[in-house]
């Protein structure tokens, strides 16, 4: 059932065209002979619906001029936008027992368009009517549609032609409307298009003064009016700065029982024409000249109320027959008024998603996505500049027993103080990120003073009052600074981390400045990085071998595998002259691919020719995490059965398992998934705690050599290696001590339970043939000797 409201507003659109009633004419007939024919059918109708009945303006293939609309298919079609099709009403439980398909003319099948006026109303259709069941597609309906658009072409024409008005002229009403559609959907000043239809209205009408407000809600559902445009002249000189307030603010009227706001409550058109005596003509804003007559007309989308346009002094009043001539105005008001609430809704959605997406529900600084964003401008404005970037990686300390103590609450209150604190140490275009947990990072320009990165840190340190405890915790912040770091953001950041780890170690409540010097100097990197392809491409990488020991076997049980680069001007070169250069860029991956390829190459010679050897190879810390690297591992492993899988072993460092333990643990399990056993090296130099040791399924254990050098005269390293092995024994992990220089070594891991071991005590990494050589003399040494060993 339509809508009251806009059924009323419907029927007085349709008593505006002038089109009930009235001669067949050659335009409209011509539309429906043109669709009998095309579809075939045995009836085709230009048909309109007024209050009772279904009248038809055309008709062909049926004699009856009008049925009443209680049985008319086409009164289902104008509530909808788009064709009614009925393929067989007799089937159709809205139509079955219809006189309509009971009876003559017997419909079976109906397929009709909803036709609209020129302002937008949907007085009638143009349909197709068969006494037999049919169907056709969508595509097939689109002539119908068709015609029915030039249906309403005509109506249009017709009605602009003809129709003058008793108030408003036709054409300069459609005038306004054109203005006013192109005002708001090519100007993003509301304000300005308000007072843009307020002038025309006022021009239209001849009234005085006026305004234009939109409809809104209160909480409680109550509507109040938000004036979008009010006339100056309205105004006396004594209530100018009154005016002003409602330029700047804009007036709100909330009253529902005068003259002004009665139509929020009714709806309906409100006219008088003797405001000096009418009782709603109350509660007129103050300093407001006379009113001697006044019409306000309410402004619907659909069947809301979403705004309302009062006019006033028009020499000879008003009547509702302006309001009904303004319909068309009014119709096209409130379709804007929607279109810019829709597009504020979406705004606003779109606002949140984008908030929600940048920065940081607690804090509300920039999160990392939106702080990498923020941090690449910063750089290439540095650049654009020439000027400084400090990049500042802040990690509290202390927030872990405040958190613990306290409780999540009060951690919360923390982390936003130190946010706001740090926001108000910094200048305006300085960015504050938080990162996550208790982490910040502050990216600030051209800093000339160190004393900034110890302001930072003294706002931190100050006590914090929350809820009668009074708070106490530092921060510790690594700093680096581009260009002289001229490094990527990703880069950057991994810098300042490593310098905020440094303040830690150096007691904490301090800053440290990223030495870029003692990890390489950039003309270095660069010239590593400009040779590495050549070294790839003419096959100048190469693996030497170290033999790894079985203490209780007395053999070689395998070989790590090191890479050595065949320089063609400085020689043979170790990892430790090209590997940190090549780190983070596309080589440290191709390098990792090559290792990969060459160590399977080998594992499969070494089953050929019957020996039992693994092979053990290390992936620098990017290709490791990289996204690309299940994907390498199993490119290399494609054409390897499980029996030689099982002797491959990937050596991660410990400090690479505690820079992304997400990605790391998922990488481990591929390596299972292919049958690549996992080793994590370098043990004893991180901070991993049992949970991650718990969870990361290695199958070896690598004791970091600088643990193994001293444990001999080093009471403390001793005591690690022999937390090490206990450890592995009790997680039932492979343990190999690497960096033996001596048999006073070899006998002290022995003695504590340690099974492998490598280091020069042995052999130093050699060529592969020459390891070969070398493995096969030891196995010779020491064949008597292997059961005298206890396994």
């Amino acid at each position: 059932m339509a809508n009251p409201g806009i059924e009323k507003r419907r029927l007085a659109a349709l008593e505006r065209l002038g089109i009930l009633d009235t001669p067949p004419e050659e335009r409209f007939e011509r539309l429906t002979r043109i669709a009998k024919h095309y579809y075939g059918v045995k009836t085709a109708l230009f048909s309109v619906l007024d209050a009772e009945r279904q009248w038809f303006k055309s008709r062909q293939g049926l004699e009856a001029t009008e049925t009443p609309r209680s049985v008319a298919f086409c009164d289902y079609a104008i509530q909808q936008d788009k064709i009614l099709l009925v393929e067989d009403a007799a089937k159709d439980p809205r139509f079955r027992n219809n006189p309509l398909v009971t009876g003559k003319p017997h419909i079976r099948f109906y397929a009709g368009m909803p036709v609209r006026e020129p302002s937008g109303f949907k007085i009638g259709t143009l349909c197709i009517i068969d006494d037999k069941p049919r169907k056709f597609t969508e595509i097939e309906l689109d002539v119908l549609r068709s015609l029915a658009s030039i249906v309403e072409d005509e109506l249009e024409r017709a009605f602009l032609s003809t129709t003058t008005g008793e108030y408003v002229k036709v054409s300069h009403l459609s005038r306004a409307i054109h203005r006013a559609q192109n005002v708001f959907l090519t100007s993003d000043n509301e304000h300005a298009a308000f007072e843009l239809m307020l002038n025309d209205l006022l021009a239209l009408t001849g009234s005085q003064f006026g305004f234009i407000g939109e409809v809104l809600q209160r909480n409680d559902d109550a509507p109040f009016l938000k004036i979008g445009a009010i006339t100056n002249i309205a105004w006396s000189p004594e209530s100018q700065a009154l005016y002003q307030e409602v330029e700047r603010r804009g007036m709100i009227f909330d009253r529902l029982d005068n003259i002004l706001g009665l139509p929020m409550a009714t709806g309906e058109v409100i006219v008088s024409d003797a405001v000096a005596s009418d009782s709603r003509a109350k509660g007129l804003p103050e300093g407001h000249p006379p009113i001697t007559a006044y019409i306000g007309i309410p402004v619907f989308s659909g069947d809301r109320q979403i705004g309302l346009i009062g006019l006033a002094n028009r020499l000879g009043g008003y009547t509702t027959r302006l309001a009904d001539e303004l319909e068309p105005l009014m119709q096209t008001v409130g379709n804007l008024i929607e279109r810019k609430r829709l597009y504020q809704e979406k705004r606003e959605h779109q606002k949140h998603l984008e908030q929600a997406a940048n920065y940081d529900a607690l804090t509300g600084l920039p999160n990392r996505r939106r702080m990498t964003e923020l941090f690449e401008q910063e750089l290439f404005e540095a650049n654009q500049r020439q000027g400084l970037v400090s990049v500042c990686f802040i990690d509290l300390d202390g927030f872990k027993e405040i958190n613990d103590l306290h409780g999540h609450a009060v951690g919360d209150a923390v982390l936003k103080s130190v946010a706001d604190r740090l926001l108000a140490s910094v200048r305006a275009h300085d960015v504050v990120a938080r990162l996550g947990g208790d982490e910040f990072v502050a990216i600030l320009r051209d800093v000339k003073d160190e004393r900034v990165y110890a302001r930072l840190l003294e706002a931190i340190s100050q006590p914090i009052n929350y809820k009668r405890n009074v708070l106490h915790l530092s921060g510790s912040m690594g700093v680096t600074v581009y260009p002289e770091d001229n490094s990527d953001t990703d880069q950057l950041l991994r810098h300042a981390d490593q310098a905020m780890y440094a303040a830690k170690e150096a007691g904490k409540n301090n800053y440290v400045l990223f030495d870029l010097d003692s990890h390489y100097s950039r003309k270095e990197r660069i010239k590593v990085i400009e040779q590495m392809g050549t070294a790839l491409e003419f096959g100048q990488l190469e693996l030497y071998y170290q033999p790894k020991i079985h203490f209780g076997k007395q053999r070689v049980e395998g070989f790590e595998a090191l890479i050595r680069w065949n320089h063609p001007e400085d020689g043979l070169l170790g990892p430790g002259h090209f590997l940190d250069h090549i780190e983070y860029t596309e080589y440290a991956r191709k390098v990792g691919n090559f290792v990969l390829g060459d160590a399977i190459t080998r594992l499969q010679e070494f089953q050929s020719n019957g020996l039992p050897y693994t092979i053990s190879v290390n992936l620098s810390p990017s290709h490791f995490l990289g996204p690309g690297f299940r994907d390498d591992l199993e490119a290399a492993l494609c054409d390897c059965p499980i029996a030689i899988r099982s002797r491959l072993i990937l050596e991660v460092l410990e400090t690479t398992a505690l820079d992304d333990t997400d990605r790391v643990l998922e990488n481990v399990s591929a390596c299972r998934e292919l049958g690549v056993d996992v080793s994590l090296d370098d043990f004893g130099t991180g901070y991993s705690s049992l949970d991650l040791f718990r969870r990361l399924a290695a199958q070896e254990i690598k004791i970091d050599q600088s643990f193994v050098f001293d444990m001999l005269e080093n009471p403390d390293s001793d005591m690690i290696v022999s937390a090490i092995i206990s450890l592995s024994k009790s997680f039932r992990r492979r343990l190999v001590a690497e960096g033996i220089e001596s048999a006073q070594v070899e006998a002290k891991l022995i003695e504590l339970g340690c099974e492998l071991g490598q280091g020069f005590f042995y052999s130093k990494p050699l060529p592969l043939k020459q390891a070969l050589d070398w493995a096969q003399r030891f196995e010779w040494q020491n064949r008597d000797t292997r059961n005298d060993w206890v396994i």
